[in-house]
């Protein structure tokens, strides 16, 4: 890639992509979907002379997405970078198409041992804390998009999560990149496109422009407390621990932020895969509430009950 003077939303892609790569001899991986965003942090990765295996995932779902794949992988090939094309099965077992879609992904992406790069925007993030907030879901959920993060043995860094999307789609057309538009970055029956093309418009227009950076710096200070808070209950947990399940005495001396978060982590250990708010507050009302009743059924065939003072979990006893 020719070196030339770089404009101010090309310089911008450029540092921060140089100020969040991790020295840790880990091999790179980017994944390129074709869009502005990726298209930046891909130029901005070929610039700075980083080795870096793109890959381009086709997602099997719309006609020609194999042939659109191909060619993305062979512009990219053009930046100086190596280039592949994964082809996904997208399977949709509840969750929605789009969680599908992304889970197949990052699957295809994080291979262990690696260090893969995505191209997650500022405006990415305040969209995700206003999902968050739509569902309620807590600060887990509120913290939204993390800058890095571990997905099995891969580590996953995004270094544009402070930039916006205007910025990363005018360096794009400053390296003189035709991004392709996603269909499905358009689809109202989206959530996501509804927030990107309604909600936040009008926040805009009604709090002030700057209301996308007031929410990515919210997140930035809910991720900081809930780290503290999840390390706290994990101390916490190891207090409450009791010989069969979770001592009630030692559970109901603890802070409620940190109680239901022992409950939680305890659940999710034994076998009840995302243990919904209620589900939690009703295990809790069996230390606070306990009126001798039956005990609480959970998902996966699971029953926590109290026995002598103690929470244990195991399997709804056949009737």
């Amino acid at each position: 890639m020719a070196r030339r003077a770089l404009s101010a939303a090309q310089l911008a892609v450029v540092q921060a992509v140089r100020s969040a790569l991790l020295d840790d001899g880990r091999p790179l991986r980017l994944g390129l979907s074709g869009g502005a965003d990726s298209w930046a942090l891909a130029a901005a990765v070929a610039h700075l002379g980083v080795p870096a295996r793109v890959v381009v995932i086709d997602h099997q779902l719309q006609p020609g997405s194999g042939e659109l794949a191909a060619t993305v992988a062979e512009r990219a090939k053009g930046l100086g970078l190596d280039a592949e094309v994964v082809a996904v099965e997208v399977l949709n077992s509840g969750g929605g198409l789009e969680a599908a879609a992304r889970s197949a992904r990052l699957a295809a992406l994080c291979q262990p041992g690696t260090t893969v790069l995505l191209g997650h925007t500022l405006d990415d993030q305040a969209e995700q804390v206003l999902l968050g907030l739509a569902r309620g879901s807590g600060a887990a959920s509120l913290q939204g998009i993390a800058p890095v993060a571990a997905r099995g043995e891969a580590t996953i860094v995004r270094p544009l999560l402070g930039l916006r999307r205007e910025i990363t789609a005018r360096a794009a057309a400053d390296w003189g990149i035709e991004a392709w538009q996603d269909p499905m970055n358009g689809d109202p029956r989206f959530l996501r496109v509804r927030v990107r093309r309604e909600v936040l418009p009008m926040l805009d227009e009604a709090l002030g422009p700057r209301v996308r950076e007031a929410l990515a710096r919210t997140a930035s200070m809910l991720r900081e407390d809930n780290d503290l808070l999840d390390e706290l209950a994990g101390e916490a947990l190891w207090r409450c621990r009791s010989p069969r399940g979770l001592s009630c005495e030692a559970l109901g001396g603890e802070p409620p932020a940190l109680a239901t978060r022992v409950l939680r982590g305890w659940l999710v250990a034994a076998g009840v895969r995302e243990p919904s708010r209620a589900q939690v507050l009703a295990v809790q009302a069996l230390v606070h509430d306990w009126r001798g009743q039956r005990g609480v059924d959970l998902p996966g065939g699971l029953r926590v009950g109290r026995c002598r003072g103690e929470l244990v979990i195991g399997p709804v006893p056949a009737s």
